[in-house]
């Protein structure tokens, strides 16, 4: 029975491939290095696994014996600083949404960026997304009630915190960390309807997603990822495949401005299986045009331009009745990104054309995407050769998003800055220049 336990120093000692008289062996190196000699054996060992805590000194021991950095140790928290799988994803089931949530809980903690989560198993877990039954609500524990006043102030506050704008974002991560804290005790040990579980796996998804592009933003890429996965999980048990497209859809958004590109186009394609709002579909799409022009180049083009046609026909169908995380979509995001494909594509002129656009449509009060827009802008003028009105583009930019605090698009800014250097005596270019040394 000991070796089928869900208990997490089980799983944590499996998922590092150890068998329990190896993982004895691995404590007593441990203590060996330190000069000491541990009487730890597999009773005591079985004993943990039971619900018995180990002293301080023993959770050091049983890091380093798994192959973790020692500073991972809180020993008020055993054994929630386990690690839960070996290769960061928390596989889907019934009951993997609370784990999936530590696990993102944990990562938050800026002890789990050593975790490295690979292209292949973002892929696996999106096919496995992609063709499971849909979720069953699993019941509840035999917890304190939960009532329905204490989940409608959760929902209006997370709300109104993802509602805020991107100037306020540094005051909320507590915020919002705290929130899904409390969401993740609620399913673990509340006691609840159907209803208000259902409810609860919706806010809890919604709360990830929310951390999540809060972190990317930061290039908290782990932690992002975690969150992301953490919402899928919430979002397969709610039953909620627009929610579960979408979530998908941003870990493929991370791994193509990691570069990888064949893991985004992977994931994308899972998700288009069961994405049904149109809102969501173009989304979607728009997103395959991108990483599928930026894989291939002009190879793919017959590809990129059917997603592309494919997204603005899901733009033209959809309605007010979307999902909140694709209500934004607009035919500025379609302009902007049929324009970025066009650029993979070597179509640079109609490329600056739709760009162009997509920023004048834009409304005021998506100041962070206006300012990602200008920095393709700028990109596609230096495509052209045009280092002047390049540089007023990323200038823009720029003073945008250190005015609002938006991270991605200074990175974005900076990114084209060698691609500035031939062009140094050109109008407005040693401005910018001195501007993003200052």
């Amino acid at each position: 029975m000991e070796e089928t336990t869900g208990h997490p120093l089980v799983v944590a000692r499996q998922a590092a491939g150890m068998t329990m008289e190896e993982f004895v062996s691995a404590i007593h190196a441990a203590a060996a290095r330190r000069g000491l000699r541990s009487g730890i054996d597999e009773a005591r060992v079985r004993k943990w696994q039971r619900g018995v805590q180990p002293s301080e000194e023993s959770q050091v021991y049983i890091a380093e014996a798994l192959g973790l950095p020692a500073d991972i140790v809180r020993a008020d928290h055993w054994p929630n600083w386990l690690p839960l799988t070996a290769d960061g994803v928390v596989p889907l089931g019934p009951h993997s949404f609370v784990p999936a949530l530590r696990e993102a809980l944990r990562t938050a903690m800026e002890r789990r960026t050593f975790l490295t989560i690979s292209g292949a198993a973002l892929s696996a877990l999106a096919a496995d997304w992609s063709g499971r039954p849909a979720g069953t609500l699993a019941q509840a524990h035999d917890g304190k009630p939960i009532g329905e006043d204490l989940v409608t102030f959760l929902e209006n506050s997370t709300q109104h915190l993802a509602g805020l704008s991107t100037e306020q974002r540094h005051y909320t991560a507590v915020l919002l960390d705290a929130h899904l804290s409390t969401v993740t005790e609620l399913l673990d040990h509340g006691r609840y309807t159907p209803a208000l579980r259902l409810r609860l796996h919706t806010l809890a998804a919604s709360l990830s997603q929310t951390i999540a592009w809060h972190s990317f933003d930061l290039r908290r890429h782990t932690h992002a990822s975690q969150s992301w996965i953490a919402g899928l999980h919430n979002a397969y048990a709610a039953g909620d495949h627009d929610m579960g497209a979408g979530l998908l859809g941003d870990l493929a958004y991370q791994a193509a401005w990691r570069g990888d590109h064949t893991t985004a186009a992977n994931i994308l394609n899972c998700a288009l299986t069961r994405a049904q709002n149109p809102a969501a579909r173009c989304l979607l799409q728009l997103r395959l045009a991108r990483t599928l022009a930026a894989r291939g180049g002009r190879s793919e083009r017959r590809t990129v331009l059917r997603a592309l046609t494919a997204a603005e026909q899901h733009l033209s169908d959809a309605g007010a009745d979307r999902p909140a995380w694709c209500a934004w979509v607009s035919e500025a995001d379609l302009a902007v990104d049929f324009g970025q494909a066009l650029l993979d594509l070597g179509d640079i002129g109609r490329a600056h054309q739709l760009i162009s656009e997509g920023e004048r449509l834009l409304p005021p009060a998506r100041d962070k995407t206006k300012g990602v827009f200008l920095a393709y802008r700028a990109a596609s003028y230096l495509d052209q050769k045009e280092p002047e009105p390049a540089a007023a583009a990323a200038t823009k930019s720029l003073l945008l998003a250190r005015r609002i605090g938006a991270p991605r698009c200074v990175r974005l800014v900076d990114a084209l800055l060698p691609r500035f250097q031939p062009y140094a005596h050109a109008q407005g270019v040693p401005e910018l220049l001195q501007l993003a040394t200052a």
